[in-house]
C-alpha cells in the first residue's frame, strides 16, 4: 500500500503531514504531529482531518489569501463555528441525556473474580475510624466512580474512600492488606483503558481530597505536591510563577498528576519536555501493606542505587499508591505562536521560545515557503491566548466528540512514521460498513496514533474483526500496542505483542513481590495467570 505521506525541507523545520477524516456534528476534529529544528522549537506539530463533509450547520470556512498567509476568520470570530472554547473536562459523571446503562464489565468481557473477601460491615465502621467523614456508601456518589467517562467499562464498588494524606493511605492498605481486600486507585477517572475503575467490587481509593501543593521552588522550577492535584489548577499555580508544567493533556481540566504519573502519560509537550519518566524527579508511593516509600527528592541528579520511582511511574496503581510527586517544571516560554494550516489535510503547529520577533520570523519564512511550494494551500496564524486555546480546544476535544458518536474501540499505537496512517486505510476497507467512522490522528513527531472506530453499540463481531488484527498488523511494524495511555483492563491481554516472554515473567515477579497479595488494581496491566 503507497503511504500517504508528503514531507518538506525548510530552514528550521522538517514537517511530516498525513490525512483521513472524520465527521462530527458540531465541530472539526483535529490530529496532531510534531517536529524539531534548529532554529525554531515547535511544542508539536498537529495533522488534522481532509474536510469531507461540513460538521456543523452554517460553520462553512471562507479563505481569504493575505501577504502569503491566509486567514480563516469564522473558525476564531466570536459568532463562528469555535468562538472561545472551554478547556476540557472529563467526566464519567456528565452522562449524555438518554444514554444507555453501561454494561458492567464482567457480564461483557470473560473475566472471573479473584478470591478476594467482601466488604463487610465490620470494614466500613474500621474505614470510618480511619477516615471520619471519608467513607462513600451512596450508590448515586458511587455510580460516577464505577464507571469510566468513555462509558465502556463499569464495576460495581460499594465504598469509595477519601483520604487527605499518604498516613491515612497507609493505614487504609494496611487494613486492606490484612483482610485481603482489592483496592482500585482512582484520580480523576480520565482513562481510556479501563485502568481506572472497578472490574468487579474493589474498594475505590480516591486521591480527590489529596490535592495540595507542598512546595515550590521559584528558582528551579521544582514542584511538590500531593497526588490529586488536578493538572490544570497546577499548570496555572507554575504559570503564575514563570513556569509551565511539562506535560498538558485534553483531560487536563479533571485529571490529576498522581494519576498522570502512574499511567505515564505523554501528553501534547512530550515532544518538547520528554516523557514524566525524565521529569518526576522523586515520589512518596504506598505499597500494598501500607509501607509508606518515601522517595520524593527534589534532586536534579542522584545516582544512589536503583531508581526505584521508575518502577512506579507507568505501573498503573498495581505496584503502589503515588501520594506525591515531585516534578521539574521548565520555564514559561516567553513567546507562542500557532499556526492552523490547510492542505489535502489541516496542521495545528505551535512553537514556544524566548523571543518573541526571533520565533515569528523564522515561522514566517517556514509558512512562506510552504506555502509557495503548494505544500499548504490556507491557514491562520494567531499568538494571543485566546485564539490560542480556541484552536487547541479542536484538538483536545476529539475523544469527546468520538464518545457522542456512539460505542468507541480505541487503540493507542506507536508506529513508524512512513506506516503512520496505514492502519486506518486498512481498516475502513477491512470493516466496511460494520463501522461507523474509523478515524486516526495523533502525534506524527513521536509516531503516536491514536485509532478509534465507533459503532451504534458494542459489537462482539465487531471488536472479533479489529483483535486481534490490530494488535498482530502493529507487531509486525514492530510498534507498540500502548503509546501513551497504559494498558489497564481493555489492553492487559496483548501485553505479549510489544514484550517478550522474559520481560513479562519479570514484571509478574516484581508485582509478586511488591504486592503478593495481588490486592492494588487487579486485573489490570499484566496479562491474567492460570
Amino acid at each position: 500500500m503507497a503511504s500517504p505521506w508528503k514531507t518538506a525541507s525548510v530552514p528550521g523545520l522538517q514537517l511530516g503531514l498525513g490525512c483521513g477524516f472524520w465527521i462530527c456534528r458540531s465541530y472539526r476534529l483535529l490530529f496532531r504531529a510534531g517536529a524539531m529544528g534548529p532554529h525554531v522549537v515547535p511544542r508539536q506539530l498537529v495533522w488534522l482531518s481532509r474536510w469531507q463533509a461540513v460538521c456543523a450547520r452554517g460553520a462553512s470556512v471562507q479563505h481569504r489569501t493575505r501577504a502569503g498567509v491566509s486567514r480563516i476568520p469564522s473558525l476564531l470570530s466570536p459568532g463562528g463555528a469555535l468562538g472561545v472554547s472551554p478547556l476540557v473536562r472529563r467526566s464519567s459523571s456528565s452522562t449524555p441525556p438518554g444514554a444507555p446503562e453501561v454494561v458492567l464489565t464482567q457480564q461483557r468481557y470473560p473475566v472471573t473474580r479473584l478470591p478476594f473477601s467482601a466488604v463487610s460491615a465490620e470494614d466500613l465502621a474500621a474505614f470510618e475510624r480511619i477516615l471520619p467523614g471519608g467513607v462513600v456508601t451512596d450508590p448515586e456518589v458511587l455510580e460516577a466512580s464505577n464507571v469510566d467517562w468513555l462509558r465502556t467499562v463499569r464495576g460495581c464498588s460499594k465504598v469509595l474512600l477519601r483520604p487527605r494524606t499518604s498516613q491515612e493511605v497507609a493505614r487504609i492498605l494496611r487494613y486492606c492488606h490484612e483482610r485481603n481486600l482489592a483496592v482500585n486507585p482512582q484520580g480523576g477517572n480520565t482513562g481510556m483503558v479501563g485502568g481506572s475503575v472497578p472490574v468487579f467490587d474493589e474498594i475505590i481509593l480516591s486521591t480527590t481530597l489529596m490535592n495540595r501543593v507542598i512546595s515550590f521552588h521559584s528558582v528551579s522550577g521544582t514542584l511538590v505536591c500531593q497526588a490529586g492535584c488536578v493538572l490544570e489548577e497546577l499548570s496555572r499555580y507554575v504559570e503564575e510563577r514563570g513556569f509551565v508544567m511539562p506535560l498538558d493533556l485534553g483531560a487536563k481540566g479533571s485529571c490529576h498528576i498522581g494519576g498522570n504519573v502512574a499511567t505515564n502519560a505523554g501528553g501534547l509537550r512530550f515532544l518538547r519536555y520528554g516523557s514524566l519518566h525524565g521529569t518526576v524527579l522523586g515520589l512518596e508511593v504506598v505499597l500494598a501493606d501500607g509501607t509508606v516509600l518515601d522517595c520524593l527528592t527534589s534532586l536534579r541528579k542522584d545516582n544512589t542505587g536503583y531508581d526505584l520511582k521508575q518502577l512506579f511511574i507507568g505501573s498503573e496503581g498495581t505496584l503502589g499508591v503515588i501520594t506525591a510527586v515531585s516534578i521539574q517544571c521548565p520555564p514559561k516560554p516567553r513567546a507562542v505562536n500557532v499556526a492552523f494550516l490547510e492542505s489535502p489535510f489541516y496542521v495545528l503547529v505551535e512553537t514556544s521560545g524566548s523571543r518573541a520577533g526571533h520565533d515569528a520570523e523564522k515561522l514566517s519564512d517556514f509558512l512562506e515557503q510552504a506555502l509557495s511550494s503548494g505544500l499548504v494551500t490556507d491557514g491562520t496564524v494567531a499568538t494571543d491566548q485566546t485564539r490560542l486555546k480556541a484552536l487547541w480546544a479542536l484538538r483536545e476535544r476529539i475523544s469527546e466528540a468520538l464518545s457522542r458518536d456512539g460505542y468507541v474501540y480505541k487503540y493507542d499505537l506507536s508506529l513508524p512514521t512512513e506506516r503512520l496512517y496505514d492502519l486506518v486505510s486498512d481498516l475502513r476497507a477491512r470493516l466496511g460498513s460494520q463501522a461507523k467512522h474509523v478515524v486516526g490522528y495523533g502525534h506524527l513527531g513521536d509516531g503516536n496514533l491514536h485509532l478509534n472506530v465507533t459503532s451504534e453499540a458494542f459489537s462482539p463481531s465487531l471488536l472479533a474483526d479489529l483483535e486481534p488484527y490490530v494488535y498482530e498488523w502493529t507487531a509486525r511494524q514492530r510498534g507498540s500496542v500502548s503509546a501513551e495511555h497504559g494498558l489497564g483492563f481493555k489492553k492487559r491481554g496483548v501485553l505479549s505483542y510489544s514484550k517478550p516472554p522474559e520481560a513479562l515473567r519479570l514484571m509478574q515477579q516484581l508485582k509478586a513481590l511488591l504486592d503478593p497479595k495481588g490486592i492494588l488494581n487487579p486485573y489490570k496491566t499484566l496479562p491474567a495467570q492460570a
